[in-house]
Order: C-alpha cells, then structure tokens, then sequence
C-alpha cells in the first residue's frame, strides 16, 4: 500500500476486470467510510467497491491535514482524483454523501471521462441562503456553529449529532455519528466545517455533463428538499431527483431499509430521459 492509500485508507472490494464496473463510495462531514456499511454488502458480488476516508476524518492521521489545502473544496477533489489514478480507475459510478457529492461534481468537471454517473445523497451547492436560493441557513446560523465548536467542542457534537440524524442521543445512529464526530481533531473539524458550510458550487453546475442522481431525504435538518430540486433545475446535464421517505442527513444509517434500496436502484439504472 502507498503513502496516497494509507493516508485515506482506501479499501477496495474485487479485483478489477472489464466484467465489473467499479463504485466509488465517500463520506460526508463527520463521518468515515464505515457509514456505508449497509450498502458495501450488496454491491462486492457484482461491482468493485472503493472505499476513502476524506483528509480530516478521523481514522486518518492529523499530521497529514493541509490547512490551506483543504480551505477549499478543491484540496479534496485533487485527493479523489489522485485515488483514481492509483486505483487505475479509467470510469467508475461515484456515489458521494453531503460534501463528497459536491467534491465529486468539482472533480467530474476537469475529468468528466472518469465518471459515467455522480449518485448524490443529501447533496448541496451552498447551505447559506442567498435572495431567491434557500439553502437552508443564515450567517448567524453559521457563526453560532462555528463559536460553539471552538468554545467546546464536546458540548457541541452533543447537540449537534442528535438534530442532523434526526434522534435523540439514544439512538444508536447518533451515538455512531456522535463517535466520528468526537474521532476528528476539534480544530480539523472547525476548518472543514467553515470550509464546506461557506462554499458555493452554484456557479459550477453549469460546467457538469456527468449524469446526476439527487437523492434526498423527505427531512433534512442540513439540507432542505428545495435544494435537491435546486440541483435538478441547474445541472447542465443528464439529471434526475428521488425524495425518499427518510428522516436526517445520514439517512443510509437511520434508515437503511428505505435508502439502500433506492441507493441500488440508482447504482444499477441510467436515466434514460431527459429533463424537461
């Protein structure tokens, strides 16, 4: 294993072969590659699986984090391409959760040819609210974030976990994302916060022409449905939207019956017409 590989332990299920498409799974904020563990098991059959933990999660050594490199949602789309290329990924199916979808649109745009579809789970171009666009937060919504983070982190992975999954601190999903949260190091998790809380991919949906699957939850505190028929209007390409009837913005872990099915449903099937 290379130094690219350890550092963002990637993983890969089947060997490649002209037979077997490869599927690229990555994480969003908060979490690592395990918040695919429902669906790795029924993909390894049929599909080459690889699995990355982003630069800043936790099981990921923190003396490798470039500040000024991951500033800015490019540094991990440099990452995701270099992966590729180590892999010898000549085109694979890309399925991105929360910020991966965005890193996977700003990679697909300079090598469109390596994805023949960006899967999209609880995506967004930009969280703020800006005129007419609704994303879902205001600038003081993100100032108050970003102080209780820095005042004491502890305090507030507590009462964030439970509002992005949608439980309470019981639930077994919160406590699971509560763990990831709690494994990043306080100041890597301020940085990639502000980092994917201030961006804005709007302008750079135009620039797509990978087709895109947008799958959303009926309920998502980070992300409101208007967004993922935001990304169906504004995508230049091939794009299609399912809202699921699932709760919270980690949706493949609270509620794997209803997701994982359309997640694989997406997987498999193109979008074979265009959008009106």
């Amino acid at each position: 294993m290379g130094i690219l590989e350890e550092a963002h332990n990637v993983r890969v299920f089947g060997e490649k072969s002209p037979e077997k498409q490869t599927v690229v799974l990555a994480h969003g904020f908060g979490t690592d590659q395990s918040v695919w563990k429902y669906l790795v098991p029924h993909l390894t059959a049929d599909y080459r699986v690889i699995l990355y933990d982003n630069m800043g999660a936790g099981p990921t050594n923190p003396e490798y984090f470039d500040f000024d490199r991951y500033s800015s949602l490019d540094g991990y789309a440099y990452d995701l391409l270099a992966i590729l290329e180590s892999q010898m990924v000549n085109s694979c199916i890309f399925v991105g959760h929360s910020v991966s979808a965005a890193i996977g649109v700003i990679a697909s745009i300079s090598r469109p040819e390596l994805f023949t579809k960006i899967v999209m789970l609880a995506a967004s171009p930009r969280y703020l609210n800006d005129g007419d666009y609704y994303g879902g937060f205001e600038e003081d919504d993100l100032a108050q974030i970003f102080s209780a983070m820095t005042s004491n982190f502890k305090s507030w992975v507590n009462g964030f976990a439970p509002l992005v999954v949608g439980g309470d601190m019981k639930s077994d999903v919160v406590q699971e994302f509560s763990r990831t949260l709690f494994n990043i190091q306080p100041d890597i998790a301020i940085t990639v916060a502000k980092t994917i809380f201030q961006s804005d991919l709007r302008q750079l949906l135009k620039l797509v022409t990978v087709p895109c699957h947008i799958l959303q939850s009926t309920k998502d505190l980070a992300v409101p449905v208007a967004v993922s028929e935001y990304l169906h209007r504004n995508l230049s390409g091939l794009s299609i939207v399912e809202v699921m009837g699932s709760d919270g913005h980690l949706p493949q872990l609270s509620s794997p019956d209803i997701v994982i099915p359309v997640l694989l449903k997406h997987i498999v099937h193109d979008i074979t017409v265009s959008k009106s």
